[in-house]
Formats: structure tokens, C-alpha cells, sequence
């Protein structure tokens, strides 16, 4: 299986740690960001992944230098010189992956040990119901400043709203994804000349009722700003990936 790392964000809400380091390589427990995110796609039998970049693109390919000999990882980096938006970077790339190919997408700011390997196989059952999408969830104490779902007995999304001024609920996009090609039904054939495209608010929505929810019970934390990374420095298991299995 494949993964798109999605990683070029510009880290503005961390500052002025991401003044000289790119957010993706914030460090945690002397790995950064990005080094945690490939072994644990590794572990769980990823093959080739995508990493899109932007700001201090330069840095981000000087590390991966020095983790390429040291993994089985096959990594391709993709420059944004301009963002292109969650969903743009998907459809910019829309040939790293094969037709019927099922694939990982992940936002490379969110810290976690998730067992992607439980989430591949829920996604296959989910599949047999008519899923296009399987979404990692959490539950989220800032219910507005995230993507809300609502699911059915089934675990169908019924609902999805991108950062509600109401939450129905507090169950929250992880940021976790497995998809199938035909998502790119749901996005424009060209990525538009006036705007990014973004997953939350371009697609997700549109694939309401056909995609699924699973519950990443493993640590998870979005370190996307100051008082998150703070906590992650304090909570993040150093023996993370001794405490759990790949199986």
C-alpha cells in the first residue's frame, strides 16, 4: 500500500520554532515529526510514500537524505512552490497510485502511534458496504476547531461538518485516511487556477454516507500549534512502538 504524507504546511501557530525548522520536522523525543510518521508506515507495510514540501523545502530533503539508506521505505518528495491544498496535492499526484489501488492519506502534524494496520482491515469490511473512504476518528475537547462526523450503527458517516460553529458531537476527523481512486470522482479533473483545494471542504463532504469511521484508540495528538507541542513533549511515549503490535 501506498501513502501520500502530506507535510508542506507552513507551521505559522508554531512559531518561532518553525522560523528555521519546517513543521514536519519538529522534534519529538530527539526524532522528528516526520521520522516518527515513517516507521510507523513502515511497521505497518507501506511500501512507497509521497511527501509534498514548501517551506524550507531544502531542510526536509537534507533529512530525508539521511533516513532513505536506513529504510525500506521507498520516498518520493514533491516541491510545492506554490500550496496547493490538501486535496490539490492528491490531485496534483494523482498518479502515484494505480486505479484500484487503496492508499493511506495522513497530515504529517499529527503525532500518534494508530494501528494502521487494525485500520486496514476494518476498511476492507468497509469496502464490502461501499465504502470509498475509511476515516481514522478521535475524540476531540475542541469540537469546532476540528472536521465533526456523525455515524450510523454501522459506522457510515452520516454527517461531516469541517470546523462547525455547533458541534453535533465531539467525534473528530483524525486526519487518518484510507481511500480508493474513485475519490478522485468527487474533485474537479484539473485543480482550479483561483483556489487550493482542500480535503476537509472539497471532498469530505462529498463523500458523506459513502465513507466509514474507525476509532484510533493509540495515542493521537494534531501538533499543529504551540500548546499541543508543549503536551506532546510531556505525553508522547518514548517506547511508543514497543506497545503494540503490526499484526
Amino acid at each position: 500500500m501506498n501513502a501520500y504524507l502530506l507535510a508542506a504546511g507552513l507551521g505559522t501557530r508554531l512559531r518561532p520554532h518553525t522560523h528555521h525548522t519546517p513543521k514536519c520536522l519538529i522534534d519529538i523525543h530527539g526524532t522528528p515529526l516526520l521520522g516518527w510518521w515513517l516507521k510507523l508506515l513502515e511497521l505497518h507495510g507501506v511500501k512507497h510514500v509521497l511527501i509534498n514540501t514548501h517551506h524550507l523545502a531544502d531542510k526536509v530533503e537534507a533529512y530525508l537524505n539521511t533516513v532513505r539508506p536506513q529504510t525500506s521505505l521507498e520516498i518520493i518528495t514533491i516541491y510545492e512552490p506554490v500550496l496547493l491544498g490538501s486535496a490539490g496535492t492528491l490531485l496534483t499526484n494523482r498518479s502515484f497510485i494505480s486505479p484500484s489501488e487503496d492508499f493511506f492519506i495522513a497530515y504529517a502534524d499529527i503525532l500518534t502511534v494508530a494501528n494502521l494496520t487494525k485500520m486496514k482491515n476494518a476498511h476492507q469490511k468497509f469496502k464490502e458496504k461501499g465504502a470509498l473512504l475509511t476515516m481514522g476518528l478521535f475524540h476531540t475537547p475542541h469540537p469546532s476547531s476540528c472536521g465533526i462526523v456523525t455515524l450510523d450503527n454501522s459506522q457510515r458517516i452520516t454527517a461531516f461538518t469541517e470546523k462547525p460553529k455547533n458541534p453535533a458531537s465531539n467525534l473528530a476527523n483524525a486526519g487518518i485516511y484510507i481511500a480508493n481512486s474513485a475519490i478522485f470522482e468527487h474533485l474537479p479533473p484539473t485543480l482550479p487556477s483561483e483556489k487550493v483545494l482542500d480535503i476537509g471542504f472539497d471532498l469530505l463532504p462529498f463523500l458523506v454516507n459513502q465513507m466509514y469511521g474507525f476509532h484510533i484508540e493509540e495515542y493521537l495528538k494534531d501538533i499543529g500549534h504551540l500548546d499541543a507541542y508543549i503536551e506532546a513533549l510531556n505525553t508522547f511515549p518514548t517506547d511508543a512502538f514497543s506497545l503494540f503490535s503490526a499484526k
